[in-house]
C-alpha cells in the first residue's frame, strides 16, 4: 500500500471506510453468497479505479476500506457498489429474494469515514503556520 497516489495532474491519498448493511439486517451473507459479494465489490472497485486496503463481508453487513481516486464521490463508488451487487446476487442467488421478503438487498443508507496519516490537528496547525497576516481566526489570507 504505498502512500499516494498518481493521476494525471494529481497527488492524492484518499480513503474511506464504508460499512453498508443487509436489508433488515438479514444474516445472508455467508458462504457462497459472501465470497461472491467479495468477487463482486472487487470487479466493480477495478472497474472505478477504487483500491481496496482491506474488506471484511459479515453474515449482515460489510467493511470496506478503499482508496478513490479524486473525481469518484464516496456516495458515487457507494452506490455503483451496492447497485451492482444487489442486482447481480439476487439473480444469481434467488432464494436472497425469499430470506429478504423483497426485492431490496441492501438498506439504504451507508457509513463513511475518510481516513489517513495525517490528522486534523496537524492539518490545522500547518494551516495556520503559514505566513499569514489576518485576524480572521479561521480562514486567513496571506499576503
Amino acid at each position: 500500500m504505498g502512500r499516494y497516489r498518481r493521476g494525471g495532474h494529481t497527488v492524492y491519498e484518499l480513503h474511506c471506510h464504508f460499512v453498508f448493511t443487509t436489508k433488515h439486517r438479514e444474516p445472508v451473507l455467508r458462504g457462497d453468497v459472501g465470497v461472491r459479494l467479495r468477487e463482486l465489490v472487487r470487479e466493480v472497485c477495478r472497474a472505478r479505479d477504487i483500491r481496496v486496503l482491506k474488506g471484511r463481508v459479515k453474515p449482515e453487513h460489510v467493511h470496506l476500506f478503499a482508496s478513490l481516486p479524486p473525481h469518484l464521490a464516496p456516495a458515487e463508488a457507494m452506490r455503483a457498489i451496492k447497485r451492482k451487487s444487489a442486482r447481480k446476487l439476487l439473480r444469481e442467488f434467488p432464494r436472497l429474494k425469499k430470506q429478504l421478503r423483497g426485492e431490496d438487498l441492501w438498506s439504504r443508507g451507508y457509513f463513511v469515514s475518510t481516513r489517513g496519516d495525517v490528522t486534523d490537528e496537524v492539518v490545522a496547525q500547518y494551516v495556520m503556520n503559514q505566513d499569514l497576516t489576518s485576524d480572521d481566526e479561521d480562514f486567513e489570507v496571506s499576503e
